[in-house]
């Protein structure tokens, strides 16, 4: 059940990155150029509205939080995240983009999909040699939490209870989205 539920929000995620134009590279690039801004309207959108539902029904008890897992923070995650930033605006592709893209029919993302497949491989085959560097050293104790809302984990921000920083942040990023203009 599991799987199948995952192939369908998948898919419908899938549908909405094609519906909102995020499949065509040449509108992500113009978003990071800031020349274009429905799509980065929509991204906000989504990200505000999902986390704002995510951490609402989580405080009513409709999804248990211990379904949700919080990452080690570590130098590498800013590291990797940097290299995946400026693979993501030389190609136009994210790793969701670009497997909707490849869905889509584009064959640059067949190039794109191919490359991080190739990096993944490169990464597993270096791990062993790498592990034990600088690059893992956690980052504020490792597992941590921007607010409170577990026992399991440190909050950065003790004194702001989770659901309502989730919830505000939330809304900000709706906000943000409402005032953008499309256009630049």
């Amino acid at each position: 059940m599991t799987i199948f539920l995952a192939i369908i929000l998948g898919i419908f995620f899938g549908f909405a990155l094609q519906r909102v134009g995020a499949t065509n590279p040449a509108n992500i690039i113009n978003m990071l150029r800031l020349t274009d801004l429905h799509l980065m309207k929509a991204i906000f959108f989504a990200i505000g509205l999902s986390s704002t539902l995510l951490f609402v029904l989580m405080s009513i008890g409709v999804i248990d939080p211990g379904h949700l897992s919080v990452k080690s923070s570590y130098v590498g995650v800013i590291v990797g995240g940097a290299i995946m930033g400026v693979g993501f605006a030389v190609a136009g592709y994210c790793p969701g983009t670009g497997l909707t893209a490849l869905a889509d029919g584009r064959k640059d993302a067949l190039f794109f999909v191919c490359g991080g497949l190739l990096g993944a491989l490169i990464y597993t085959l270096v791990y062993g040699s790498i592990k034990n560097t600088w690059l893992f050293n956690n980052i504020a104790g490792g597992k941590v939490m921007l607010a409170t809302g577990s026992d399991t984990f440190q909050a950065l921000l003790p004194a702001i209870p989770g659901t309502l920083l989730a919830v505000g942040i939330g809304i900000a990023f709706m906000i943000i989205a409402w005032i953008l203009p499309k256009k630049v």
